[in-house]
């Protein structure tokens, strides 16, 4: 199979767990292709959702989504924002559905950051703060984790959890902080509290340094599981509607080339558009959005509405743009698809006096994207009718689909155009620079796709 990265091309719950489920699994008593699941961006605040084929659900937030095969290693990278407190629960509810040894097979990276109550409690005051102009939180304090770390060098990681003193000082100063800008915050744990369950954590799970991925890599295929989609990206995303995390490929592509790797890069999409929470969606539907509940997505309270839409080519092109394209595509809900004659593509926008069928794509700036955001509240939707997804969106996207979801259980997929399978029996992909300097495939960095600056450079405020 070989490593394959694996990213939502949209705002999130395309289907990403249940396409890294699928590449994980394995016949009975048959080992998985893939030895390990790598996190690489995001946090606790994933929801990614996997059914086994005897029914069990788990929505997996912190957990690699393969977790389900026996053997199958989840890997937090350095590029995780890690919340020890929700992990447990995370391997509590896994114990129940009969995985009792998730955090047996649990690697954590030295240097990721840790979400701490503190950092969740300034989350949810300062959502609430901003009243009807929310951005659609997870209330997860995954931004403000990312936001403390860029303003303080001492800001607490997974490797402080085996220095109990130092993580004290460093907890102590997260609890001031949000003291201090929130006074009237909510109640939040004492620092005692807290640092023993951080450090119950690392009596209890691997902690290791960068080294361990390589091996990790050498030792066998590797799935890159990303989180949230990447019109949602923190430089490239609708701001301020966005995630404080990168959600391209480029964190996996890090780490692939520290160790000397290389991966597939699998976009994913379902055959019709989702947003969770405020923010553009040319092509809402109120209709679909009755018509289509998702039974694992629903209003909540931080995110807002789950609400739905008519496939977006303009949208998708422009995700294609920002990561640099893909080498192929997953498309889920092709069930949907099936029975809904009535969906349709978005080729085009009426925006600005004109039509537009590409959205600008550039370096990081947020005031672009801001001035983006307020250009798409305003935008048209220009249909055709859906007709058959897969050949549609080949056709509107210029990529293959090499694997093709009818269904959330791992035995509702499969491959997409002959010769090109990402699946179980697929080969380790062969030329992939000859590929991604094809039409379909994009370079891993080009002009539209820049390099991203360090998660430390100084940016914009997002308040």
């Amino acid at each position: 199979m070989g490593h394959v990265i694996v990213v939502d091309l949209g705002f999130g719950d395309a289907g990403k767990g249940t396409v890294v489920d699928h590449l994980c699994s394995s016949p009975a008593g048959a080992a998985s292709p893939a030895g390990a699941v790598v996190r690489f961006n995001g946090g606790a605040q994933a929801a990614h959702n996997v059914v086994a084929a005897d029914g069990r659900h788990h929505t997996f937030a912190q957990f690699g989504s393969g977790t389900f095969t026996p053997g199958v290693r989840t890997h937090l990278s350095r590029f995780m924002l890690v919340d020890p407190l929700a992990l447990a629960a995370e391997a509590g509810h896994l114990r129940e559905l009969g995985v009792p040894d998730a955090l047996d097979r649990l690697t954590v990276d030295e240097d990721a950051l840790l979400t701490t109550p503190y950092h969740r409690a300034a989350n949810r005051a300062r959502e609430s703060a901003r009243g009807a102009a929310r951005h659609g939180s997870c209330g997860m304090g995954i931004g403000e984790t990312a936001s403390y770390a860029l303003g303080h060098d001492d800001a607490p990681r997974a490797g402080d959890c085996l220095a109990p003193a130092r993580l004290r000082r460093r907890l102590a100063a997260v609890r001031d902080w949000y003291r201090a800008a929130f006074p009237r915050g909510e109640a939040v744990p004492d620092v005692e509290a807290c640092a023993d369950a951080f450090t119950a954590f690392a009596e209890r799970v691997a902690i290791v340094g960068g080294e361990h991925l390589h091996g990790l890599l050498r030792a066998g295929d590797v799935v890159f599981e990303g989180a949230q989609g990447v019109l949602l990206d923190e430089w490239h995303g609708f701001h301020p509607y966005t995630t404080w995390s990168t959600t391209t490929f480029a964190n996996a592509e890090t780490l692939l080339a520290e160790a000397g790797e290389t991966a597939y890069r699998l976009g994913v999409l379902r055959t019709y558009a989702t947003r969770h929470g405020p923010g553009p969606f040319v092509t809402e539907d109120p209709a679909l959005t009755a018509d289509l509940p998702d039974p694992h997505n629903g209003t909540g309270r931080w995110q807002g509405a789950f609400r739905v839409g008519h496939l977006d080519a303009v949208a998708l092109r422009y995700a294609l743009d920002v990561a640099g394209g893909a080498d192929g595509l997953a498309v889920t809900h092709l069930d949907v698809a099936g029975a809904r004659p009535d969906l349709r593509a978005c080729l085009a926008y009426e925006m600005d006096g004109g039509r537009v069928e590409r959205l600008p794509a550039g370096p990081p700036d947020l005031d672009r994207q801001a001035a983006l955001t307020r250009r798409l509240l305003k935008a048209r939707p220009v249909y055709a009718p859906l007709g058959r997804p897969v050949e549609t969106i080949e056709e509107l996207l210029g990529t293959p689909v090499v694997l093709r979801s009818h269904g959330p259980a791992s035995r509702d997929k499969s491959p997409g155009r002959p010769g090109l399978p990402i699946d179980l029996a697929a080969s380790r992909v062969q030329d992939l620079d000859q590929r991604r300097g094809s039409p379909g495939g994009g370079p891993c960095v080009s002009a539209s796709a820049p390099s991203r600056p360090s998660r430390r450079s100084p940016r914009p405020s997002r308040s």
